[in-house]
């Protein structure tokens, strides 16, 4: 999948991940391969500042943690985060009803 086809929906998509529960950066990037049965292999640069935007504006929790010497921050979806992720749902099932008006076969 070309990575301009996220573009505009990596929000809503990070936010749907960690719907079931909290999870370290990496842990995310794995989970989005996974769930799109390895379509999205997005890096790291494009996930973590991702994270940090979505933290800043109050719809993840982020808390540092030590596991195996390591430092990681695990991400939790706040309630401001629950609600953008169903406005995220909202809009994504408008966008492609009218996309698949257009592209849909006749």
């Amino acid at each position: 999948m070309k990575p301009d086809a996220v573009r505009g929906h990596l929000d809503g998509l990070v936010l749907a991940v960690l719907e079931s529960g909290p999870r370290h950066g990496y842990a995310v990037i794995e989970a989005l391969h996974a769930r799109s049965g390895g379509a999205l292999d997005l890096p790291t640069g494009t996930v973590y500042p991702a994270l940090r935007r979505l933290e800043r504006a109050g719809w993840l929790s982020g808390a540092w943690s030590t596991v195996g010497g390591r430092e990681r921050r695990t991400y939790t979806l706040t309630r401001a985060g629950r609600h953008a992720l169903a406005l995220q749902r909202t809009q994504w099932s408008e966008f492609r009803f009218v996309v698949d008006a257009v592209l849909g076969a006749t």
